[in-house]
């Protein structure tokens, strides 16, 4: 893990109306590190993902990667919009896995992997299938590289996501609650390989209410609460020793997996 901040945000607001659901959010994400946003549904997590992909575009405030504004560039003291050509590039450094797989349903796990290398990085197809090959086979899943979606468990389908993503040599991987719509018995699956990837240097922000995973795969653990970071830490800090009654009562969900210290 480097010290250097690949992603850094700063004071960043969005509101949907007159509903503010980001109220000032400071976050830095160091490459090679694992970030974790816990919170309650509403709290703005998967909003702040969404900003940070340029799938919602932000308010006021300052998304960096790479020490580069992430679809604003400010001139005269306004903020102006990028290119698409520019937001585009921006957003080929940035993989995001959603909660449902998105996977096109007339294409094979193969071809699902390869879309992106061939339409966005311009590899031939060649390369391509090669490429979508060694992922389809470190995620476990080089045997159903033929097969589509229907053919496949959720967990395989997510599995597939996650390569499709990591192919594409992201600088950030952002995981947006990505066991969620699983059975129970396929949730192992997914995080074990989100763990692999954790564990061979992947710089990756995740979304996530599988406690156990945040404490066991984290360098850092950001608790948000009514669209602001509430308290944020290392896992021992924020899993066992909460400063407020606020994060006390949302850790008490997991049935005190986490110790006495709650």
């Amino acid at each position: 893990m480097s010290d250097q901040a690949l992603l850094r945000a700063t004071g960043v607001r969005k509101s949907f109306g007159s509903i503010e659901v980001l109220k000032g959010i400071d976050l830095t994400v160091r490459q090679g590190q694992v970030v974790s946003l816990i919170g309650a549904s509403g709290s703005g997590k998967t909003t702040f993902l969404r900003c940070v992909n340029l799938l919602e575009e932000h308010d006021s405030g300052e998304i960096l990667l790479d020490g580069d504004p992430i679809g604003y560039r400010v001139e005269g003291g306004k903020r102006r919009r990028l290119s698409e050509a520019r937001v585009s590039a921006q957003r080929a450094r940035i993989g995001m896995v959603f909660q449902q797989f998105n996977l096109f349903p007339h294409l094979t796990a193969e071809e699902n992997v390869m879309l992106g290398l061939t339409k966005v990085l311009g590899r031939t197809r060649a390369e391509a299938r090669d490429i979508a090959g060694q992922w389809l086979a470190r995620v476990g899943l080089e045997a159903r590289r033929e097969h589509y979606p229907y053919q496949l468990s959720g967990g395989q389908q997510q599995r597939v996501a996650i390569a499709r993503a990591v192919a594409m040599e992201p600088r950030l991987l952002l995981f947006d609650e990505v066991t969620s719509a699983l059975d129970p018995e396929l949730v192992a699956e997914v995080l074990g390989v989100m763990q692999q990837l954790a564990e061979s240097g992947m710089t990756m922000l995740v979304v996530s209410h599988e406690m156990l995973f945040v404490r066991d795969v984290s360098h850092h653990v950001v608790f948000m609460d009514g669209g602001r970071v509430a308290q944020a830490g290392t896992p021992d800090q924020v899993f066992h020793h909460p400063e407020s009654e606020r994060l006390r009562s949302f850790l008490g969900r997991f049935h005190g997996m986490f110790g006495n210290a709650l």
